[in-house]
């Protein structure tokens, strides 16, 4: 199967169920709303090392956020329920409260709360003051700069991390300038994150290692420096190959962003330079879904 004269893989991306949250955050002005979800979101591309997967979902006009400010709504999540609730409330604490102007509130309704400002209004001291508005509290914590303005609670929902796909190209140039349109196509995209630094990772990997103490280590059948190998899946062709991991509240949310993303670096200028989009899987024996390729671009 070709899409605008670029080959498609038979293959699927393999991905897990996992859980996930929303929250919005917001602040006088764009720059520190910014900077407070830059610094929430960071460390957090894969749960093998950093606990939480996180990323800006979009930026939200005034007229979308709770208080009237400037705000980005940010998502995350983790493999393990405890997991996730941990990195909540640690990161906002660390990250959301100590930001100038800041105020976080939930995105997300359900029947799962977790805390979000629950206990870190202990900050406060016993100064702190709640209020009740339509069945949801909010805490109002005294800092330096006036007021943290934090809601009590936020929905832990089910969702599903780790909807992917590879770039096969030429030479590194092309490779990575096919993954910044597909993310910039995506930009904005509703439920979805792309976790990894600018949604691109270079470091594709696969489950063990010959070393015990690694739980994962390169994917060796996509390194181009390994094409000599008896495992290899690259020809002679490809100098780079690149991966693009998409998490998402539901599977129909990735598989919009997958088509989306993947339509749009297939009809770049230099597409003939893309020598094909295949998808990491380990042999569909681990993830519970499977993200088919070509039906997704049917």
């Amino acid at each position: 199967m070709y899409l605008n004269r670029v080959f498609i893989h038979n293959t699927f991306a393999e991905a897990f169920n996992m859980k996930a949250c929303r929250i919005i955050v917001t602040a006088d002005n764009d720059k520190w709303a910014k900077n407070a979800v830059n610094s929430l979101t960071g460390f957090a591309t894969s749960v093998i090392a950093c606990g939480v997967e996180a990323g800006i979902e979009c930026k939200l006009k005034k007229s979308e956020t709770p208080d009237g400010r400037q705000g980005y709504s940010v998502l995350l999540f983790s493999m393990s329920r405890g997991e996730l609730e941990k990195q909540l409330e640690t990161r906002v604490g660390q990250c959301i409260l100590t930001c100038p102007t800041t105020a976080v509130f939930s995105g997300l309704d359900g029947e799962d709360m977790i805390p979000l400002g629950k206990n870190l209004r202990y900050f406060g001291d016993g100064y702190q003051i709640s209020k009740q508005i339509d069945g949801k509290r909010f805490w109002r914590i005294p800092v330096m700069d006036g007021e943290f303005l934090c809601e009590e609670k936020t929905a832990r929902i089910p969702a599903i991390g780790g909807g992917n796909f590879l770039v096969l190209a030429k030479d590194r140039d092309v490779c990575l300038k096919a993954c910044e349109i597909a993310i910039e196509s995506i930009k904005n995209h509703p439920n979805v994150i792309t976790p990894f630094p600018g949604g691109v990772v270079r470091s594709g990997s696969k489950v063990g290692s010959k070393y015990k103490f690694l739980i994962a280590s390169t994917n060796d059948e996509f390194c181009p420096t390994l094409k000599t190998s008896a495992n290899t899946q690259l020809g002679s062709n490809v100098g780079c190959v690149m991966e693009i991991v998409i998490n998402g509240l539901e599977r129909k949310d990735i598989e919009n962003a997958m088509k989306t993303a993947i339509s749009a670096l297939t009809k770049m200028k230099s597409n003939k330079d893309i020598v094909g989009i295949s998808a990491g899987n380990y042999g569909g024996k681990l993830g519970q879904h499977h993200f088919k390729l070509r039906k997704i671009l049917k």
